[in-house]
């Protein structure tokens, strides 16, 4: 029995933004991709404290509440230079009373650059960690990273999060100043990704 009977993952996340890029990355795959939100599951807590930690969270939470494949990430931006960084709470540093407001933590990221007094580049890396979450109890793991730099200002409005400032070692135009399908062919999610549509059509039909 293969562990894709029905078709059908679940991507554990109700970020539009993170699951439209999925989405993009795994068009060619012969699956239905659907989305926490879709299916109304609750969002539970990241506690953990490293990607893996938190992408199992919610990869397990996901499966077993639809009994579906479930694939979750954490990803997020390490910088080189600061001891109290991103990592596993870039989203948290965007968290405001109105919301999560991403110009405000690209911001707060700069600015502490600039009180430690770092030289130039700032030298980064968006990081992903993806666990896949079978009904089974079964569980496998693909990790991406694309290395670059912090630049400022911001440069551009398109993708997400910290793209405007991320600069991927190697080309001339931030994630933000890049369309969606020119950062979806070298990003931290597509590398990991890759992985996982190796794996997917490697691996899964010679089980069952």
């Amino acid at each position: 029995m293969s562990f894709f009977s029905e078709k059908k993952l679940l991507i554990a996340t109700h970020n539009l933004g993170k699951f439209e890029e999925f989405k993009s990355i795994l068009d060619d795959l012969d699956l239905k991709i659907v989305s926490s939100r879709d299916l109304n599951l609750s969002e539970p807590k990241e506690i953990e404290k490293t990607f893996l930690g938190n992408a199992r969270i919610k990869s397990r939470a996901s499966c077993q509440a639809s009994n579906l494949p479930s694939l979750a990430d954490d990803s997020g931006i390490e910088v080189h230079a600061l001891d109290n960084q991103p990592g596993v709470h870039t989203a948290d540093w965007a968290e405001t009373n109105a919301g999560r407001d991403f110009k405000k933590a690209m911001r707060l990221l700069w600015n502490k650059l600039n009180l430690i007094k770092a030289k130039k580049p700032f030298t980064a890396e968006f990081c992903c960690t993806l666990v896949l979450t079978f009904p089974t109890g079964q569980e496998k793991i693909f990790e991406g990273r694309i290395p670059g730099e912090i630049v400022w200002p911001m440069r551009g409005s398109d993708g997400h999060g910290y793209d405007p400032i991320f600069l991927p070692k190697g080309y001339s135009k931030t994630f933000g100043e890049m369309k969606n399908h020119q950062k979806n062919r070298i990003s931290h999610r597509y590398k990991a990704l890759k992985h996982f549509i190796n794996f997917y059509h490697k691996t899964l039909p010679k089980i069952g």
